[in-house]
């Protein structure tokens, strides 16, 4: 029988349409953009769970379901994860590491990642002086080709396949970066400063009664990278200066999802400055994945920002604002990338560029961001 939540092709609500891909934007009435049913009893977003996480926790219970004491926010990884997969749950769970590192010469972005019945990989190189970009993407059937970790840090990250091959490897002082496929290949280390900070958010999704579908996800800025990128042969240096941004997942999504992530890193008036921001996806969840880093130091941004940006030019500048922050991006690129492989579907615009303005840190003191360089995008997956 017809779903009384059908799709309606466009959302006046989000400003998303898309001819391209319309079974990505089901939003019918009473549904959000992510394909969950509202709370029947209060029709009202869960408040928001500001709760810091301060000792090791276990993500999922001992059935794999989620487990109500993680729910909260962490400023280093605290999270057990190792009951994602769990085989109760088969086709939901979502696994990636994924990296970016803006150098002044080069933009360098990989995944590894596992959703159950598909791996995904990719390496993405840009030349920012010529626009030229290099790459590959590898979707297998099946979860053979990559290796993850239980929880972060308890192990390497591998993704081997006959045209790509991607290493992530711990170690003491940070995270050693490799990678190859065909015309480039990449050897980076993603330094860890003594005391540097990231945001562990737990985002719950409410299906009426319980709670099915959840994310842990880690958003690491700031991170301070060195190495080279060769590219047709020619060797790059990525010099001091460069940073990397890691985002670590580990979750069971709904099928449907629509998400803004943006990230910045830099030096501004002799501090390093990170910016960690995202909506959408977590609105009404009770949680935000909202945080300023200084110094390595993590200030959490309790507050779902507005955002506003163009989604029929999305080079034009966005802003990201609120009580607690108001920021101006600047994009000079748009990584484009459509995927439609019967079972997945993805719309993503990545952008590049500058951002500018301010936000609170725990004292209340506005830091100033401008200058620091990083992306902010768009994303609309069927996974």
């Amino acid at each position: 029988m017809p779903s009384p939540y059908a799709p309606e092709l466009t959302s006046s609500r989000f400003g998303i349409t898309d001819p391209e891909f319309p079974f990505l934007y089901t939003r019918g009435k009473g549904a959000d953009p992510n394909g969950i049913l509202p709370d029947t009893r209060t029709m009202m977003p869960t408040p928001l769970i500001e709760r810091e996480i301060t000792r090791r926790v276990s993500l999922t219970t001992a059935h794999g379901t989620l487990n109500p004491d993680a729910l909260g926010w962490s400023r280093t990884p605290l999270h057990d994860t190792s009951g994602i997969p769990g085989r109760r749950h088969w086709g939901r769970n979502k696994r990636w590491e994924y990296w970016n590192v803006m150098s002044p010469s080069h933009i360098i972005a990989f995944t590894v990642s596992c959703v159950d019945y598909l791996a995904l990989h990719e390496i993405w190189v840009l030349d920012r002086a010529t626009g030229e970009d290099v790459g590959s993407t590898v979707i297998s059937a099946g979860g053979r080709s990559a290796t993850l970790p239980s929880s972060l840090g308890e192990g390497p990250a591998r993704a081997r396949t006959r045209r790509l091959t991607l290493e992530i490897d711990d170690a003491v002082d940070g995270m050693r970066l490799r990678g190859s496929a065909p015309r480039l290949s990449f050897d980076l280390f993603a330094a860890r400063p003594v005391g540097h900070e990231s945001l562990g958010v737990v985002v719950p999704w409410r299906r009426s009664e319980h709670t099915a579908r959840f994310q842990y996800t880690v958003k690491d800025v700031g991170r301070p990278t060195t190495g080279t990128v060769t590219v047709d042969d020619i060797a790059h240096e990525v010099p001091t200066g460069s940073w990397a941004v890691l985002d670590h997942g580990r979750g069971r999504w709904p099928y449907r999802v629509h998400w803004n992530w943006a990230a910045g890193s830099g030096i501004v008036d002799g501090r390093v400055v990170g910016l960690q921001l995202g909506s959408k996806w977590t609105d009404g969840s009770g949680a935000t994945e909202n945080a300023l880093v200084v110094d390595g130091h993590l200030s959490k941004i309790s507050e779902e920002l507005v955002w506003d940006y163009d989604s029929e030019n999305f080079l034009r500048p966005w802003r990201v604002h609120g009580e607690t922050a108001d920021l101006t991006f600047s994009p000079f690129y748009d990584k484009r990338s459509r995927t439609n492989a019967v079972v997945i579907a993805s719309r993503t615009d990545q952008l590049f560029g500058v951002w500018t303005g301010w936000a609170l840190d725990d004292t209340g003191t506005r830091v100033r961001v401008d200058g620091i360089e990083g992306f902010a995008e768009e994303v609309l997956n069927r996974w």
